[in-house]
C-alpha cells in the first residue's frame, strides 16, 4: 500500500450498518482546534459516518499498588476519555500490574469508567510472583520468600539453588493439595517443599 493509499483508509473505526470494525476512506477532513472530524464511507456497506477525533485531557488517577507484602500509592497518567477495565494490565515503572478494583469520586465500586470519573483504583503486581519455600534438613526447618516471573516453571526432584544452597524440591503445594510429583508454573504455586540434594524418602 503506497503512502496515498493509507492516508485514504482509516481502519479503526466501527461501523454502525456493519455493527463491526472495518475500513473506511476519508471523503473529507476538518480541522476543529487540536483536533479534526473526518468524513468517512465504509468500504464494505458504502455507509457514511463522520467521525470527531479530539486529543484526550491528561488527568492523574490516585492508585493504590501491591506487591507482594507490600502497598504504595502512586499517581497514574491517563487521558481523560481512556477507558479503563477492572483486570486491565498497565505497566508502572518497569512493573506489570493488573487492575482489582475501580471505585468512582464517592467510593462506589465500578468494573468500568473512564479515567476522568475515577476517584482511586487498586492494582497487584502480576509480572512478578512471591512463593513460599520450606527448606527441611533433618530435624530442622527454615522457611522463606522467593520472587519469580509466574511462568516460571518448578518441577519434584529438580534441584534449585537458594542462598547458594543446593535443594531437591522434595513437593509442591498447590491451591489443590500438595503434589510429590510433575511441574507448575510459579503462579500455580502455594509453597515449595525443599530437603537435601541426597534426601531419599523411602515411603514414596
Amino acid at each position: 500500500m503506497t503512502e496515498e493509499e493509507q492516508e485514504q483508509v482509516i481502519d479503526v473505526t466501527d461501523c454502525p450498518k456493519c455493527e463491526e470494525i472495518t475500513e473506511q476512506q476519508i471523503l473529507r477532513r476538518t480541522q476543529k482546534g487540536e483536533g479534526e472530524d473526518l468524513l468517512v464511507k465504509c468500504i464494505i456497506c458504502n455507509s457514511v459516518q463522520t467521525i470527531h477525533l479530539r486529543p484526550g485531557k491528561p488527568v492523574i488517577i490516585d492508585a493504590n499498588l501491591s506487591d507482594g507484602a507490600t502497598s504504595e500509592s502512586a499517581k497514574i497518567d491517563s487521558d481523560e476519555d481512556e477507558e479503563i477495565y477492572v483486570n486491565d494490565v498497565f505497566e508502572y515503572q518497569d512493573k506489570v500490574y493488573r487492575i482489582t478494583r475501580i471505585d468512582d469520586n464517592e467510593g462506589r465500586p465500578m468494573k468500568r469508567s473512564n479515567a476522568g470519573k475515577i476517584g482511586t483504583l487498586w492494582a497487584v503486581r502480576c509480572d512478578k510472583v512471591v512463593v513460599r519455600i520450606t527448606m527441611t534438613d533433618g530435624e530442622n526447618s527454615t522457611s522463606k520468600n522467593i520472587e519469580c516471573d509466574q511462568n516460571e516453571i518448578f518441577s519434584c526432584g529438580s534441584i534449585m539453588e537458594i542462598d547458594g544452597v543446593k535443594w531437591r524440591i522434595r513437593a509442591l503445594h498447590t491451591g489443590k493439595g500438595r503434589t510429590l510429583r510433575g511441574k507448575r508454573s510459579a503462579f500455580e504455586i502455594r509453597r515449595i517443599y525443599l530437603h537435601p540434594p541426597n534426601f531419599r524418602d523411602y515411603r514414596n
